[in-house]
């Protein structure tokens, strides 16, 4: 049924596209929540096929900065600050044993050691805008790259249904649920997903910490172009951030720029609900065969790893 349903979507270009652009506009009237429009990208991969998927990177890519930049206008520094200040132990501990153990694991399952390298970046900082900063340093190829950012956006869509549950399972509160998702899932797409979904508190806390810790990118990628030889590597640094910043900056010293703020707000989570819709709708059952056994497991287990220590370490040391 399904494949007769994904010929008929590939014979029917038309089709395929007005029902893309449909679901589209769903998730751009702020009609479903984030984990909605995952699951609609999701059935989008799957039944009828992503008419616009060589734009598809781009599209994430530009409006997911676009969107964190507009969050930033629902902030206030003092708090970002303080918010900055609690976390930087947890951040610094975190990436180090991540990324150590993310190089055992990877000689422990035999596998490729700069595909192993990605996805120990990606998880311990920021998913696949971590893999797309190191991926030139390395030199890592289509294929290298590609199963990295395919195992992040697997456990970033389970993560974005699994993390609110758990946090209601264990009564945590809105801090500790915005620090605990934004240490220990990847991307800030899902980040952000989850944390709106558990409270407003928990969606300042997790944006301000993942954004910073997005920063150790630099750090990291300086450490792999000696690791790897590669005295021509460029870093690519997230100039968004600095924007992020300003609005924030904008949003706690202007009076009148903070008027619009919450109108700003409303449409940067709008942006966010198309962007993982649009994650989604990348994620079809190619991808998913192209990672690999061990990679996934990989990740799996880095990703468990840093849940599971991180929660620990809120609950019982924070």
């Amino acid at each position: 049924m399904k494949n007769s349903l994904f010929s008929f979507f590939e014979n029917n270009k038309i089709i395929q596209k007005i029902f893309f652009v449909l679901l589209l506009l769903v998730c751009a009237f702020n009609s479903v929540s984030p984990p909605m429009a995952l699951l609609l990208g999701l059935v989008v991969a799957n039944l009828s096929g992503h008419p616009f998927l060589p734009f598809n990177h781009i599209a994430i890519r530009y409006l997911l900065q676009i969107s964190v930049v507009g969050l930033g206008f629902g902030m206030n520094v003092y708090s970002a600050l303080a918010i900055g200040s609690t976390s930087f132990l947890f951040t610094i501990d975190s990436i180090i044993s991540t990324i150590i153990l993310g190089v055992l694991l990877g000689k422990w399952l035999l596998i490729d050691k700069k595909t192993s390298h990605l996805i120990s970046c990606g998880t311990a900082i920021c998913g696949g805008s971590a893999i797309a900063a190191i991926a030139p340093i390395i030199k890592s190829d289509e294929k290298q790259t590609s199963v990295a950012l395919g195992v992040i956006f697997i456990l970033n869509s389970i993560a974005l249904f699994l993390f609110p549950a758990i946090g209601h399972w264990l009564h945590l509160s809105q801090q500790e649920f915005g620090l605990w998702c934004a240490i220990a899932i990847h991307d800030t797409s899902s980040v952000v997903g989850a944390a709106s979904k558990y409270g407003t508190e928990a969606l300042q806390i997790a944006t301000t910490v993942k954004l910073a810790r997005a920063l150790w990118i630099i750090p990291v990628a300086l450490i792999t172009t000696v690791l790897f030889k590669n005295k021509s590597g460029k870093i690519k640094i997230p100039y968004f951030i600095g924007l992020f910043v300003l609005a924030m900056v904008l949003n706690t010293y202007f009076p009148r720029i903070s008027d619009f703020s919450p109108t700003i707000v409303a449409i940067a989570k709008i942006g966010l609900t198309i962007t993982l819709f649009l994650i989604g709708s990348g994620l079809n059952f190619n991808v998913l065969r192209a990672v690999g056994l061990k990679p996934l497991f990989q990740g799996i287990l880095l990703w468990a790893f840093i849940a599971i220590a991180t929660l620990f370490s809120i609950q019982y040391f924070n």
